[in-house]
């Protein structure tokens, strides 16, 4: 059995290999299912984030045959807690750009490395009953893995997890004190379709 699953998968990424490969110039687009997986930690108040799924888009544009780059779109509202126990909720929006390298961009395989930066911000905060606050907004680094395996000429199925560090201050909204430094350092995994331009 294992030997036929083997084959079969073989014979698909031979066949794919036929499909059309990303060359200088080409634009492909990515929508992705991702699991979000804080690694949360605090300096103060035992705060930690939950772990939750959406919807990823991103755009990617080849500079050369193999560097490309690529503009990660998302957004997700999270409930934090502090010990345990529900502190309110935080939406953001982490745009992440990543500078990547295509290892062999024509074949039925197409691995991917990138490191990129992350600029985070977050709305509609919702903490302690409006008593907690964070910052607007920060800034951080991110590294990047995965693959491409072309369907035809135009689709391909794509693989990908990402680690960014996200940075951020809890603090007292009446005086603008800070309660807590928070690191929430997501793994994320991604599953998804993409098309080439």
């Amino acid at each position: 059995m294992k030997r036929q699953l083997w084959a079969m998968v073989l014979l698909f990424i031979g066949l794919a290999g036929g499909a059309a490969h990303a060359a200088q110039g080409d634009w492909l687009g990515r929508a992705r299912i991702i699991n979000i997986n804080p690694d949360a930690s605090s300096s103060a108040l035992n705060l930690d984030v939950d772990t939750r799924t959406t919807l990823e888009l991103d755009f990617t544009r080849f500079l050369t045959n193999k560097l490309a780059l690529e503009l990660i779109l998302a957004t997700q509202k999270h409930e934090v807690t502090a010990g345990g126990a529900p502190v309110g909720t935080v939406k953001h929006l982490p745009p992440t750009l990543m500078l990547q390298y295509h290892f062999t961009p024509d074949s039925g395989f197409r691995p991917y490395v990138g490191a990129g930066i992350n600029y985070t911000r977050f709305y509609d905060i919702n903490l302690g009953g409006g008593a907690l606050t964070v910052d607007s907004s920060s800034w951080g680094g991110a590294l990047q893995a995965g693959f491409d395996i072309p369907l035809n000429r135009t689709f391909f199925l794509n693989l990908d997890v990402k680690k960014i560090w996200i940075d951020i201050d809890v603090k007292v909204a009446a005086t603008g004190a800070t309660a807590a430094n928070l690191k929430i350092n997501p793994v994320i995994f991604g599953v998804g379709v993409g098309m080439k331009f």
